[in-house]
């Protein structure tokens, strides 16, 4: 895709691509939402690199399945979840501790 071309679809000014590009200006969220658009991906993609983003596909989409659930069902699954990660760490603290 063009820088123009790139421009014309995010509803920006293709001197203000050039300046993305160059690293010379730092585009607006509307800009942002505009060129994730454009380029068909969500703004996350755009935003943040790989090991940046949030959790994997198929956490996200238990994640969606949760954010579903009934606000006493959703209280158990977060307290499930924090319960693991509190072990994660305690683990992982003890290892580095014993190293």
């Amino acid at each position: 895709m063009t820088q123009q071309a790139l421009a014309d679809a995010a509803g920006v000014h293709v001197n203000q691509i050039k300046r993305y590009e160059a690293g010379n200006a730092q585009p607006t969220l509307e800009a942002l939402v505009g060129l994730a658009r454009a380029l068909h991906v969500s703004l996350d993609q755009l935003v943040f690199g790989e090991t940046e983003r949030g959790p994997s596909d198929d956490l996200r989409l238990q994640f969606e399945a949760v954010s579903h659930m009934a606000d006493e069902d959703r209280r158990i699954v977060k307290a499930l979840l924090e319960g693991m990660i509190v072990k994660y760490q305690t683990k992982e603290m003890v290892g580095n501790l014993s190293s």
